[in-house]
């Protein structure tokens, strides 16, 4: 397993990390209060505060849009739109994000990698692949609820096994587990291109899945990825002190006994079903897990029992910012979330990768 300290510690003075702080927990607020606004469709704010308000259910008068000017069949439209649209929407984006944030968070304590991410590993294109065959070949479109979180963590536990037994030799250089991520994503992406000649006519549902999104939510969707986020996130969260005895070195962690293969083991597991339950609802979403993290440690330091349940919540805002972003950024056009992250997380990675070459970053 590669030894590379998992990114810097926490830096500037403590007023600093209070002043980071301050502004991401105002940030997130804000975020929160606007993502019900946004959308293809025009609704007055103040009809959206009044659905919102008022709650889930059908509409009666026009008085529940908030004494906006309007029909009471318009009115029933929008609350629609509100409860059965934005509002999945929003919880699906905050529930993925923050399994992503959760994931590379444990990920990059696990293989002591700044660089480990869901995406960037493989899980991702692995899970994607996974719950693909479902729109391909129309396998239990009925129960797609149930099998399509099956299907991607099935087709996600291929790469991260082979990234946990890339890890286990403490002679692999976090470069090889970033490249072996790499040539994974491509041989499922052939995989998965191969697939849609059998079905061309599932290539346009595919190929805008696997850009990212939130369109599609219903609650359904939502409880379950809540679901996988309360078990997974309340499991790793408990091992912090765990993942922090691990970037010690496997001799020092298992001196305190420690399990390291077995602890490294449930990870890399838990991770992966956490991914698997995001991408299968939300298509491939990358970076969210590489970010997060790193903005946390600025803020908290290196301990990992804080580092990750917070990469959680910095998970959860990024994605919804996004969400956002993807919304509006194109007047009556939403477009796949994945392209607002990709083009923060691209730059970003760029930055740690050459960052790491100018502090002279350890190589194995």
């Amino acid at each position: 397993m590669a030894s590379v300290a998992a990114g810097p510690a926490a830096a500037g003075t403590p007023a600093v990390r209070r002043g980071l702080a301050y502004w991401l927990l105002g940030g997130g607020i804000l975020l929160l209060a606007v993502t019900p606004l946004l959308g293809p469709v025009p609704i007055p704010w103040e009809s959206v505060f009044a659905l919102l308000l008022r709650g889930p259910g059908t509409v009666g008068s026009a008085s529940s849009c908030g004494g906006v000017s309007v029909s009471a069949a318009q009115c029933r439209i929008w609350g629609e739109i509100v409860w059965q649209t934005r509002v999945p929407a929003m919880v699906l984006a905050l529930s993925a994000g923050a399994i992503l944030g959760l994931s590379g968070a444990t990920l990059q304590g696990v293989f002591r990698n700044p660089l480990a991410d869901p995406y960037l590993l493989g899980l991702s294109s692995g899970a994607a692949m996974g719950a693909a065959l479902l729109f391909v070949f129309n396998v239990g479109v009925a129960e797609a609820d149930i099998l399509l979180p099956v299907f991607a963590f099935l087709g996600g536990l291929i790469p991260g096994l082979i990234v946990f037994a890339a890890g286990r030799s403490g002679r692999r250089s976090p470069e090889t587990l970033l490249l072996t991520g790499v040539a994974l994503s491509a041989i499922f992406a052939s995989l998965l291109a191969s697939f849609l000649l059998y079905n061309p006519l599932g290539s346009l549902q595919v190929s805008f899945w696997l850009l990212g999104g939130m369109s599609d939510a219903t609650w359904t969707h939502d409880a379950i990825v809540v679901g996988v986020l309360i078990s997974v996130g309340a499991v790793l969260a408990l091992l912090g002190r765990e993942l922090n005895l691990l970037q010690l070195g496997e001799d020092v962690a298992q001196s305190v006994g420690v399990p390291t293969q077995q602890v490294t083991l449930v990870l890399v597991l838990l991770t992966t079903v956490g991914t698997a339950a995001a991408v299968a609802f939300t298509g491939v979403i990358g970076f969210v897990g590489l970010v997060s993290p790193h903005i946390v440690r600025r803020v908290v330091g290196p301990d990992y029992g804080k580092v990750v349940p917070l990469s959680g919540l910095v998970g959860a805002a990024f994605l919804l910012l996004a969400w956002d972003v993807a919304q509006s950024a194109i007047p009556s056009i939403v477009l796949p979330v994945g392209i607002p992250t990709s083009f923060v997380g691209g730059p970003f990675f760029l930055y740690l990768l050459y960052r790491r070459d100018r502090l002279g970053g350890p190589r194995r």
